[in-house]
Order: C-alpha cells, then structure tokens, then sequence
C-alpha cells in the first residue's frame, strides 16, 4: 500500500525521486512506473498503478456508449492521464499541465492513499490537510468495520 508523505525537491528538468517504499510496492505489482492525471477533485495530481486506472477504464466502458457522461468521464480522466516511467535513479518526470494543475514549484510532497497516491505542493496540501483533519473528525461515524465471521 501507499502510506505516509514524503517531500522531495523537484529538480530544474521537472524530475522528482519517487519515495522508495512507493516504488517497491509498484516493482512488486510489476510496473516500473505510474499513471498520473490532474485530480478533478483537488488541486493534485492522481498517481495511479496501471490495474487501477484499467479498473477504472472498464468501469468507464461499462456505460452506455451513447450518454454523454461516458465522454465526460474519459475526457477528464483518462485522456488526460500519462504514464511515467521511472528513470535509473527512481524519478519521474512531471509535465507543465501536471505542475501547473497542482501549482508545484520546488517541492513535491507525496501523499498515500493506500491504493493510490497523490502529488501535491506542500503548502496547498497543509491547508487541505488541516480541513480534511476536521471534516474526518465530524463524520468519523460514518467509517464503519465490517464484522469478521470466526469460524
């Protein structure tokens, strides 16, 4: 799973080191890199490994192929997707739409999100975080665990 932050510099050619332990599970999915699309919910960027985003495409086939919310979907989503390799040294490449959507500058902070991660700026993260922190600690009665059978 992705789990933790972790910041890093992004360097002059828009390439950021990818945190290790988020490569290693990637390596053990078998994919050396990571899709990535602007988020269209936050100012973010979404990581996702490739099963995920073909889960997500399956789901997008599985509509009407007439209703327009079909387009909409594949539009936001996966025509704005790439994938990114990582180079010999763990890093990926950011493109201009993917910095300019999330705002990044100089440091990129990796956020896990157990099956997936984001990219984000730190300081707009700071400010999503603490109203996350609130909004989690209002409707934290709405998690709810699912009741083991022992056999």
């Amino acid at each position: 799973m992705f789990l933790s932050t972790y910041e890093n510099k992004l360097d002059k050619k828009g390439r950021v080191s990818v945190p290790a332990s988020y490569r290693s599970y990637l390596s053990n999915l078998g994919y050396n890199g990571i899709v990535c699309f602007p988020s269209f919910n936050n100012q973010c960027v979404e990581a996702w490994p490739q099963d995920r985003i073909e889960k997500i495409s399956n789901t997008i086939d599985s509509l009407n192929p007439f209703e327009e919310k079909k387009d909409y979907f594949a539009t936001s989503i996966l025509s704005e997707s790439i994938n990114l390799q990582f180079d010999g040294e763990g890093r990926i490449i950011l493109t201009t739409k993917l910095l300019k959507h999330s705002k990044i500058k100089n440091n990129v902070l990796f956020v896990g999100q157990g099956k997936t991660f984001q990219i984000w700026e730190p300081a707009v993260f700071e400010k999503f975080r603490v109203n996350a922190r609130k909004k989690s600690n209002i409707h934290r009665a709405s998690l709810k665990w699912e009741k083991q059978i022992n056999n």
